[in-house]
């Protein structure tokens, strides 16, 4: 029987415009494609081939990724 993965809801987000980190709750159930900085309020969106902003920014994927599977597909 395979072992359950456990998922880590948490990720910190580090904005690229001035560096500030946050650490925020991911979402289970939608994607965030935009996420607004608390100390600069720069619009963070995902780059170029991730699926959101935590794959971008955060120290920890989306909890689709972390499963192995495609994020908001």
């Amino acid at each position: 029987m395979a072992e359950k993965q456990e998922i880590t809801l948490t990720s910190t987000l580090i904005c690229p415009e001035c560096g500030h980190a946050e650490t925020v709750t991911m979402p289970t159930d939608a994607c965030q494609f935009f996420f607004d900085c608390a100390a600069c309020h720069a619009v963070l969106r995902p780059k170029a081939g991730d699926c959101c902003v935590y794959c971008s920014y955060g120290d920890v994927p989306c909890p689709p990724v972390q499963q192995g599977s495609a994020c908001c597909g």
